[in-house]
């Protein structure tokens, strides 16, 4: 996919940041469309179909969270790519982040140099997705790779980009064990930096959809994937 045909979605309640910001990633030659709440940012998510979309997490009216959540319930954005802007060290923002169906989070300040740089990462996700692997069916558990699609017993289970990425990778070699360094580079890739905490979290989410005997923990070392 060419850059120009790239729509990047800014939401944030600061003119300063959307225009530094905006005028970058437009500098790049992607397409930037801008809102300054979450409101505003839900509907033109609606509209734009974007395939990246930057959320700030505090912003009136709606705040990034609750946005994500909402933008997460339509079918066309479900594989959209998104990621929040949170201040350092607000941990829960970045965990609550990740529970409404965020793929990532960039952390404030930040400089715009940075920031497109990360945006590059997160968009080659986009050039990585191989569409050719077949249907994983374990058990009740069906994996649509190219329709980004999990079936359990016959009813579909809505998951967010990332759940889905890593539930795909434990699932396609059944018991065995992910190293927790493996599955960061493998998910998440090693062009941004996420923590540990960030897998455990994943997964506590794949449990409460799927079933906590699904997915075993192997203290010190990882995770695998049980039928």
């Amino acid at each position: 996919m060419n850059k120009k045909d790239i729509k990047i979605l800014l939401v944030d309640d600061e003119p300063d940041i959307l225009e530094i910001v905006s005028y970058n990633l437009s500098q790049e030659g992607y397409q930037v469309i801008t809102a300054k709440n979450g409101v505003k940012g839900v509907a033109k998510a609606k509209l734009e179909k974007p395939q990246l979309i930057v959320l700030d997490v505090m912003m009136p009216e709606m705040d990034g969270i609750e946005a994500c959540e909402q933008i997460r319930k339509v079918p066309e954005l479900k594989n959209t790519i998104i990621t929040f802007l949170t201040a350092r060290g607000e941990d829960y923002s970045q965990v609550a982040g990740f529970d409404a169906g965020a793929d990532d989070y960039i952390t404030k300040p930040i400089k715009p140099k940075v920031l497109v740089s990360k945006v590059k990462a997160l968009l080659r996700r986009l050039k990585t997705e191989d569409s050719s692997i077949p249907i994983i069916k374990i058990g009740d558990i069906e994996i649509n790779r190219e329709e980004y699609k999990i079936t359990v017993k016959g009813k579909e289970v809505i998951l967010p980009r990332k759940e889905f990425e890593l539930l795909y990778l434990l699932a396609s070699k059944s018991g065995k064990v992910f190293k927790r360094e493996d599955i960061l580079d493998k998910v998440w890739g090693n062009e941004v930096i996420v923590g540990g905490r960030t897998i455990d979290v994943h997964i506590r989410k794949l449990r409460e959809k799927l079933g906590d005997n699904s997915f075993k923990t192997v203290k010190g070392v990882g995770y695998k994937f049980v039928e």
